[in-house]
């Protein structure tokens, strides 16, 4: 069965960090498109940032970049996204997800950041 766990997620103070994890079973993140999404209360879900199968390019929103940095450990089929300077807008659940041609999601992890 594929699987895909995130964790990490919390309540942080404006300006603080947090490291999500999501930790896949069942496919390998080698052969995968990864990255992760966010959604906020009564928005759309918003692609963060993604780390492309084919060149390893990886790419951000705008409203992130500088702030949160993506990774990946393969040997560990986990993908990380840390997270610094965070903002109260970034209040979200945050989901990973593994994606050719059929997209895998983890179940979401819950970000708060107080103002």
């Amino acid at each position: 069965d594929v699987q895909l766990q995130a964790s990490g997620g919390g309540l942080v103070q404006a300006g603080g960090s947090l490291r999500l994890s999501c930790a896949a079973s069942g496919f390998s993140f080698d052969d995968y498109t990864i990255g992760w999404f966010r959604q906020a209360p009564g928005k759309a879900r918003e692609e963060i940032s993604c780390i492309s199968d084919s060149d390893g390019t990886i790419q951000y929103v705008d409203s992130v970049k500088g702030r949160f940095t993506i990774s990946s450990d393969n040997a560990k089929n986990t993908v990380y996204l840390q997270m610094n300077s965070l903002k109260p807008e970034d209040t979200a659940v945050y989901y990973c997800m593994g994606s050719r041609g059929i997209t895998y999601w983890g179940q979401g992890t819950l970000v708060t950041v107080s103002s």
